[in-house]
Parts: C-alpha cells; sequence; structure tokens
C-alpha cells in the first residue's frame, strides 16, 4: 500500500499569539523544533521526542504537531498498531492506530487537542484508513486536569470525535478491564467491506459476544 501524505496547516489563538498546527511534518522538520518539557505523559520528554523521530520516519507514520514560536507543545501520532496487540494480527495496511496524543498543560485550553485532530482527517488519504485509538483512564491526567474518570472520558470522546472517532464496542481484555475505557474508530469512506469485516473480527475474539 502506497502511503501518501498531504500537508494542511492552520492557526489558533493563544493568549496575545497564535498557535500553528501543521502536519504530517517530516522527521527533518520535527527535529528542527525544540520540543516542550513537560510532554513527558508516556516518557521523559527528550525520549518522547526520539520516539516521534523514529515514526517520522515509517512509510505509515504521521506526526503532526501544535507549536508555539518554535516549540512543539502538542502532537498527535498514527502508525500501524504494535504487534503486541490484537489489532496488528490482521496484518491490515489499511488499519493505523491513533498511537498518542498529548498537549502541553498549559495550552489545554485553547482546543489545541480537537484542532490537531480535525485537521488530521483533512488529508484524502486518511479516507483509505480504518483509524482507531484505544482509551486507557490509566494514561489520562486526571490529577492534573482535577477530572474524574467519567469526566475525562467526555473530554476524550468529544476531541477524538472532531476527527470523526466513534465508540466501538470489543472485547479486547484490557479496554474491558475498567468501563471507562473504550475503543474508537473512523472507518474512510474509501474502505472495503472486506476490511470492515476483518476490522470486526479483530474487535471480537469471543464470537458469541459478536
Amino acid at each position: 500500500m502506497i502511503h501518501t501524505k498531504t500537508y494542511y496547516s492552520t492557526q489558533i489563538p493563544y493568549q496575545d499569539r497564535s498557535l500553528l498546527i501543521e502536519g504530517p511534518i517530516t522527521r527533518e522538520s520535527l527535529d528542527a523544533y525544540e520540543f516542550h518539557n513537560e510532554l513527558d505523559s508516556f516518557r521523559p520528554a527528550v525520549k518522547q521526542k526520539e520516539a516521534l523521530l523514529e515514526i517520522a520516519e515509517l512509510p505509515e507514520g504521521r506526526i503532526n504537531v501544535v507549536v508555539d514560536d518554535r516549540t512543539i507543545v502538542g502532537y498527535v501520532t498514527f502508525l500501524y498498531p504494535d504487534p503486541m496487540e490484537r489489532w496488528s494480527e490482521g496484518n491490515m495496511e489499511n488499519l493505523l492506530e491513533l498511537g498518542a496524543i498529548e498537549i502541553a498543560p498549559a495550552y489545554r485550553g485553547a482546543s489545541a487537542g480537537k484542532t490537531i485532530i480535525n485537521l488530521s482527517m483533512l488529508d484524502a488519504a486518511m479516507e483509505d484508513y480504518i483509524i482507531i485509538t484505544t482509551e486507557y483512564y490509566w494514561h489520562w491526567d486526571l490529577k492534573g486536569s482535577g477530572l474524574d474518570v467519567w469526566e475525562y472520558r467526555k473530554v476524550m470522546e468529544k476531541m477524538m470525535g472532531a476527527g470523526g472517532l466513534v465508540w466501538f464496542a470489543t472485547d479486547d481484555p484490557e479496554i474491558s478491564s475498567h468501563p471507562a475505557n473504550c475503543l474508537m474508530a473512523r472507518i474512510g469512506s474509501n474502505v472495503d467491506q472486506e476490511s470492515i469485516q476483518q476490522f470486526d473480527l479483530l474487535r471480537f475474539h469471543n464470537r458469541f459476544m459478536y
């Protein structure tokens, strides 16, 4: 499968200036930016930037970013699912996972999350994919946000909904381990019925629950 990527950009107001939201960006563009030191939800910021640089080199990898001056203050990644996850079992070339989204705490009131998700879906090539995201409450910044798990889930659903992702049922053990966890997905308009059926089989291993 040929992974075509069309660059888009927009700006949103933030305090007395504007934030640039752009992507998918190249490894070289990513490396030229500074990386906000509070983008550390998944690993230390330096290590997180290294991980993003690796994703940017993947044929299917997409990195979209939120930039304040020359500093990345938010990002979202799209790539093939981890080989250890059930979502990789079908070896589907047209299934991508929204692997991570993170906005630095000081910028979370600027609608950067919804805007970057929306921008990510502007590329016509995204209609060729099933896009999934697995939401686990233990990844959420409950302490920093002051929200409980259900309030935070509503925030996540609204943000993902900006890109057309909706809730899908699944019997995946990790997702099923807590009622706030969920699978969300967007099925592109060019995805064939066979791929949709294959996705259904990935969602349910216990066929009687299907």
